[in-house]
């Protein structure tokens, strides 16, 4: 399946997600989301691993480390805004880590003196980034600041995540280790924050609904963008990735009955453009191959 589509898939999963975590974060912390998050895509993705035959151990542990370091802070940061801020700010403060990408990526291009980053794709994430704006049009009062931080630390470390996971494709790691050990890290920093924070509460039948939902489509969703940054172009899957605040608009104009307006309209346009340049720009450019186990 190719990159685009893979991310697109990816981008409805994590709006899904973000929707059932708005919802339980009215019962759990973040630190317990996290937790519990992590732990349903462990056990799945640990029986998928057995499964396929595919060893958890590694020739790159360190790379995994710094991964999961900067994926699971990213997480951490997200929920934590999520349950403070409208889901709409909050998806739209992580959606950042685009233009955070780009200019990681033009900095390195500059330092290096020698790679180089075709501009006409960072115009693309900044016009994508432009159309989410246009969409949400976020605000915070005084009271969110912290929860807004928060939001802007996840997308950063996010834009770290998404590079380190092209890297673990290119040194030929399969997408189900990448996010097997992902995973493990948000067991042990979620139950640690948990422990530290006053201790595990109880459970509901609906708590426990999202809290399966809120798994099941992270480690589904997980896996399908893994593959993608393995053997696409960042900056065009970043760019696509902009998809899951269309479909967070989606659900909020079919289940909330919430308005279109001209300007969602006109960001919704602006989004769906810059996808299409950049699933064209990635697709003339030639990337490294790669093995990564499907």
């Amino acid at each position: 399946m190719p990159a685009s589509l893979l991310i697109a898939g990816a981008s409805l999963l994590f709006a899904v997600m973000g929707l059932c975590v708005k919802l339980a974060s009215a019962e759990y912390s973040a630190g317990e989301i996290v937790f519990y998050r992590s732990l349903v895509g462990l056990v799945l993705i640990g029986a998928l691993l057995r499964a396929r035959g595919v060893g958890v151990r590694t020739p790159v542990p360190a790379m995994h480390f710094w991964r999961c370091l900067c994926g699971v802070g990213a997480l951490c940061l997200w929920f934590f805004a999520i349950g403070g801020l409208p889901l709409a700010t909050a998806m739209t403060m992580n959606y950042m880590s685009s233009v955070w990408m780009a200019l990681f990526l033009l900095g390195g291009a500059v330092l290096m003196g020698s790679a180089r980053v075709d501009g006409r794709l960072v115009a693309a994430v900044l016009a994508g980034f432009c159309g989410v704006a246009l969409i949400l049009r976020p605000t915070a009062d005084p009271q969110q600041l912290w929860h807004g931080l928060a939001g802007l630390g996840s997308g950063m470390l996010s834009a770290l995540a998404y590079l380190q996971v092209t890297a673990l494709g290119r040194a030929g790691e399969p997408e189900t280790r990448v996010v097997f050990y992902f995973s493990l890290g948000g067991v042990l920093a979620g139950g640690a924050i948990v422990l530290a924070t006053g201790g595990f509460g109880g459970h509901s039948a609906k708590g426990l609904g999202l809290l399966l939902a809120i798994g099941t489509c992270a480690a589904a969703a997980q896996l399908m963008m893994t593959r993608a940054y393995a053997i696409g172009s960042a900056l065009a899957n970043a760019t696509l990735q902009y998809l899951g605040i269309v479909f967070a608009v989606l659900f909020g104009v079919f289940i909330f009955g919430d308005p279109l307006s001209l300007p969602t309209l006109g960001g919704i346009a602006l989004i769906v453009g810059a996808g299409i340049t950049a699933t064209l720009i990635g697709a003339r450019a030639k990337v490294p191959a790669s093995r990564v186990e499907s």
